[in-house]
């Protein structure tokens, strides 16, 4: 992934600190506390401050980070990895259908505003997050292959959402794969995480019911000195290469254009994302020697520089051999086959969660990665990369792709609009 910005937490002043001489006004404390990175109590004894209002100041600045829900593209796809993150897909209800869906996105949209702006649900709330600020959190929402048969929108499907071929990796439960819709929940607190996933849930009614949901998590902003690129649970760098905003081609690559595009309309300033759980065969894997792991990878496990020298990001010198004549990064390496200039331009936008979900009754650990890559066309993306790994790729001996669903994600919402509604009424 990109290198995130990640804040340090800062120690919190005791809640019943007596406040300053001078009578120094909350507001003004709390003006200050921003400007300083310094962090309040959530009450202060003597500032006429009792039950914390809607609008109290979060506790720290992971708190109070926040996403803007409106914009030209959907929120959870630039930003930097959050700390929890929920992936859920739903399906249509039976005689559900295009009016339903529609009545649903717009529920889920208003919801998904309110909880962004660290706001409660407009009822029955359940006060998981109360006291929390945003904490970055952001919600996703798209559309899986079947979700324009079910709602009479065939004409309006994208053929980029065409299915994916088959991979030799592939060991797929299909209960756990695909899905009319998709949602992505992320936010650096687990309880603003699981409180948004709780309010999406109750918001399906009786339109729509959950097919699968898969927990993950990240690294906690702020738990190492400096900002870096995230590892998984192989304990390698993940994301190195991932193409960056600043780069000129970046919306190109990752971003379906407002013109000039075969898809629809609908689709502009859209992406797809490819979600796939990927497990890790961990037991084989820590069995590996240091070098052995780096040679699989092509890169320093330490620094995640290539193993042809520099940095993390120094350019990988893909021709450098060692004595005996074999290239220093194995022709079967990871970073080797995955790099763009080998694949013709293609490239993704890795924005994953890594997962564990207990402990197998023979004792290995059901943990991996939650993939995610977002593109401006899969079939220029993702499917081409994974061909290539299918033919050769040293980690395949390590990992097993266990689920599998391709979504097409509409642009963001403008203000006044839901998600999809160019799509559902246009």
């Amino acid at each position: 992934m990109p290198e995130q910005s990640q804040s340090v937490h800062e120690a919190r002043t005791p809640a019943a600190e007596a406040p300053p001489a001078g009578g120094v006004s909350r507001r003004a404390l709390l003006g200050t506390a921003g400007a300083t990175g310094l962090v309040l109590g959530a009450a202060g004894a003597g500032v006429g401050y009792g039950a914390a209002p809607a609008q109290a100041a979060p506790l720290s600045s992971v708190g109070s980070d926040r996403a803007m829900f409106h914009g030209k593209h959907q929120p959870g796809i630039t930003e930097g990895l959050q700390a929890r993150g929920h992936l859920v897909a739903f399906d249509l209800a039976a005689g559900a259908g295009r009016t339903e869906a529609a009545a649903l996105l717009r529920r889920w949209s208003t919801t998904a505003q309110r909880l962004m702006a660290g706001e409660p649900m407009t009822q029955d709330d359940t006060d998981v997050a109360r006291d929390a600020g945003p904490s970055s959190l952001t919600v996703t929402f798209g559309f899986g292959n079947s979700f324009f048969s079910r709602t009479g929108l065939e004409k309006q499907r994208p053929s980029a959402l065409d299915p994916l071929p088959d991979f030799s990796s592939d060991h797929l439960d299909r209960s756990r794969s695909n899905g009319d819709l998709w949602v992505q929940i992320g936010a650096d607190d687990a309880l603003v995480a699981f409180h948004a996933l709780r309010a999406i849930q109750k918001d399906a009614g009786s339109a729509a019911k959950v097919r699968w949901q898969m927990n993950g998590f990240n690294r906690t902003p702020g738990a190492t000195a400096h900002p870096m690129t995230a590892r998984n649970l192989m304990g390698q760098l993940d994301g190195t290469r991932n193409p960056k905003p600043t780069e000129s081609d970046f919306d190109r690559r990752i971003f379906v254009p407002a013109g000039g595009s075969s898809d629809p309309a609908w689709m502009a300033n859209g992406s797809y994302a490819v979600v796939r759980r990927i497990r890790m065969l961990l037991d084989d894997w820590e069995k590996l020697s240091l070098t052995a792991q780096e040679n699989v990878i092509g890169r320093k496990k330490s620094n995640g520089a290539p193993l042809t020298g520099g940095t993390e990001t120094t350019a990988m010198d893909l021709e450098k051999a060692r004595a005996d004549g074999e290239y220093v990064v194995p022709i079967n390496a990871h970073a080797r086959i995955t790099r763009p200039d080998q694949n013709g331009g293609s490239a993704i936008l890795r924005r994953p969660f890594s997962y564990h979900d207990g402990i197998d009754t023979d004792g290995t650990p059901d943990a991996g990665l939650l993939f995610v890559c977002w593109q401006a066309d899969p079939l220029r993306g993702f499917v081409p990369l994974q061909r290539k790994l299918d033919r050769g790729d040293a980690l395949s001996e390590y990992i097993r792709h266990e689920a599998s669903g391709l979504f097409a994600v509409p642009g963001g919402a403008a203000s006044g609009e839901y998600v999809g509604q160019r799509l559902l009424e246009g």
